[in-house]
């Protein structure tokens, strides 16, 4: 399994690719999302006020990965859900080419060869996607076995979309958590802030 930028997600036609720039690859938000993790994995403390000083470290793939595999003990299994998501998503566009009627056989080549084409592309585009998931949910079981109750963040380096996307994961625990997050001012600059409310 290798971690690495590929880009938006594909989109496959006899004319070409496309990429759709509402659905960015995940891997712009792994980084941020580990320096997270390795910030908040401390298990249970008598203090639930944390505060933490986020560096702005950027980790080479290869770093990013061991560290992954630090906190996610199920990355196996996200190399078998790529490969069926990949698979299913090849099978669907080749579907989709064969029960097209209304292009010619060239066009019907053509698409063929682009889906051909972007197959290891999407598969990592999967792989990123599989991997920051699992990043997430790992990041919500830390923060509920330290009980952390705010996590103040700086206004960069996509900290603030990660801990969005974390807000759904932490709401569909088994005992949900409820999140927030806002921004103020400080010191003539601006902090996140994120809260977290256990039940």
């Amino acid at each position: 399994m290798k971690l690495r930028y590929v880009g938006d997600l594909p989109k496959v036609t006899s004319r070409g690719v496309g990429f759709d720039q509402t659905k960015p690859d995940k891997y712009t938000f792994m980084n941020a999302a580990v320096e997270l993790l390795e910030a908040l994995s401390y298990g249970a403390t008598e203090t639930t006020q944390h505060l933490h000083n986020l560096s702005g470290v950027y980790y080479s793939d290869e770093d990013l990965l061991a560290l992954l595999k630090k906190h996610c003990s199920d990355l196996n299994a996200i190399l078998t859900e790529r490969d069926i998501k990949s698979d299913a998503f090849k099978e669907d566009l080749i579907k989709r080419v064969a029960e097209n009627s209304i292009i010619s056989e060239d066009e019907r080549n053509a698409w063929r060869t682009n889906i051909a084409y972007m197959e290891e592309y999407y598969r990592q585009y999967v792989t990123n996607e599989s991997a920051y998931r699992c990043a997430l949910d790992a990041l919500a079981e830390a923060i509920k076995g330290a009980k952390v109750k705010e996590i103040i963040f700086p206004m960069f380096k996509n900290y603030g979309a990660v801990l969005h996307d974390l807000t759904a994961v932490l709401a569909k625990l088994k005992s949900p958590i409820d999140a927030t997050l806002s921004v103020e001012a400080k010191n003539d600059a601006f902090e996140g802030k994120f809260t977290i409310q256990h039940r």
